[in-house]
């Protein structure tokens, strides 16, 4: 009965009813968006790379790895040879290998020396491969692929010609004009540091170094040829560069000789023998001889069973030929999210005291109607009400209102983040997973509720005083 009473008292006052549930949907949503948000955001900052076990670089501290490797931010003072990168694919316990190789950059982007090998096992969020919106990955040595916002940003397409220059800044005075690239592929958006880089074959990388002069000055290369379409089925290139066929063959091509290709045969009549062919395929290398790359800025592992990553990493951080350093990306990426844990927490702090503010003025709505409810008062404590019954009735009131604003508010964040998931995960990088339900949502709900419970008792305490003070002088 308190609480048919309590709906009708609600319909009376419909006004200010729903003026005050608009203000705690607002509230109560704007809450719930920063709690789904915060935890989500957190997850897709661990999830920036998904699928690599180990990274492997020089060492110069975890974070400034994870910073260079991952998210593009620095570059390592140094980086490891090329022997250590051939001991790593050779150890049984690796799956595949990604190496890069950084300091060059394009137009204010960052340039990245690696191999075909980082398109096909890199992921990100949930286990997303990486997917071209436009041609495909490295087809010569002197290739490159491009994010999406390197593409968008400066307006490149499959087949247009791009220089890299020297360092990380915006302009630089050493351009690597001697050995253009040629873009072979534009990836889709991800939300991540990927769309904001150009990915360049390593041996085209060591090659654009190499004409440029000691003291920066780019020494002409002439003999460069580049393909019309990224489908070619053979590229000459000059002095150990290499031809990779459209079937995926790979054929060293050495001055002044040429090697037949017959369209569909898959035999190999390269003078590099199967073993040294299939490591060279596992390592996604343009099959070229390995002494052309002198070193690498880190490399990416992907283990075949990933309860050696412990293991692998303890052993090579004790490594004394060529000290190392070894990182698990998972715990780095949680030891960085912690330094901005503060932001987190104001952000929650900020929607807790709307919410609070809100329920204010849910207690102030029903303290100015007080003085219009003595006459329905006096008609409840005629019918056989007592005091306490009233200050029930009014905080029924309240819950019902403040659970009506919370079941709209979870209907208004589930729409919005349903709609809105594509953008940002293509945006921001944001990727949403699980339901809304979850146990903190429930418990922000439950908290809001004790909250007005509590916020309302002041009303309900005046409703009590005055049918107390009815009940002294009228009966």
């Amino acid at each position: 009965m308190l609480t048919t009473i309590a709906i009708e008292s609600v319909k009376r006052r419909k006004n200010t009813a729903l003026l005050t549930l608009v203000s705690i949907v607002i509230s109560v949503s704007l809450l719930l968006s920063v709690d789904i948000i915060r935890t989500q955001v957190k997850d897709s900052f661990t999830r920036t790379v998904s699928g690599v076990d180990v990274i492997v670089g020089a060492p110069s501290g975890q974070l400034n790895l994870l910073l260079s490797s991952v998210f593009n931010l620095t570059t390592p003072s140094k980086g490891i040879s090329w022997d250590s990168v051939s001991s790593l694919n050779s150890d049984p316990r690796v799956s595949w290998l990604i190496p890069l190789s950084l300091g060059d950059a394009h137009s204010g982007y960052r340039v990245i020396g690696t191999t075909n090998a980082y398109f096909e096992h890199f992921k990100y969020g949930d286990k997303q491969p990486l997917v071209f919106a436009e041609g495909g990955p490295f087809a010569h040595v002197g290739a490159a692929v491009i994010g999406a916002d390197v593409a968008e940003s400066l307006g490149y397409r499959v087949d247009d010609s791009i220089v890299i220059s020297h360092g990380l800044g915006n302009v630089s005075f050493r351009q690597h004009d001697g050995f253009p690239f040629s873009v072979t592929g534009v990836l889709e958006k991800t939300g991540t540091p990927v769309d904001k880089a150009v990915y360049v074959t390593l041996i085209g990388l060591e090659k654009a170094h190499e004409h440029a002069g000691p003291s920066g000055i780019v020494k002409p290369y002439q003999s460069i040829q580049r393909p019309s379409n990224i489908h070619a089925q053979a590229h000459a290139h000059t002095d150990g560069e290499t031809a990779v066929h459209g079937n995926g063959e790979h054929k060293g091509i050495s001055h002044g000789e040429a090697e037949p290709e017959e369209a569909g045969h898959e035999g190999d009549n390269s003078s590099h023998s199967h073993e040294e062919n299939s490591e060279r395929q596992r390592m996604g290398e343009m099959n070229v001889e390995n002494k052309n790359i002198s070193s690498v800025s880190a490399v990416m592992l992907g283990l075949k069973n990933r309860v050696t990553a412990l293991q692998l990493q303890y052993q090579l951080n004790q490594r004394s030929q060529e000290p190392v350093l070894a990182i698990l990306p998972g715990m780095a990426l949680a030891e960085l999210w912690q330094i901005m844990g503060n932001v987190e927490a104001l952000l929650l702090l900020l929607s807790s005291l709307i919410v609070v503010s809100a329920l204010i003025g849910l207690a102030t709505m029903l303290l100015a109607t007080m003085r219009e409810r003595y006459q329905e008062i006096a008609v409840l404590r005629t019918i056989g009400a007592s005091p306490a019954a009233l200050l029930i009735l009014v905080q029924l009131e309240a819950l019902l209102i403040t659970l009506a604003g919370c079941g709209v508010s979870m209907l208004v964040v589930t729409g919005l983040l349903t709609v809105l998931k594509p953008w940002l995960s293509a945006e921001f990088g944001l990727f949403l997973s699980g339901t809304l339900l979850s146990s903190n949502s429930v418990g922000i709900v439950i908290l809001v509720l004790v909250s007005t419970y509590i916020v309302s008792f002041f009303p309900a305490y005046a409703a009590y005083k005055r049918g107390l003070h009815a009940e002294l002088n009228g009966q």
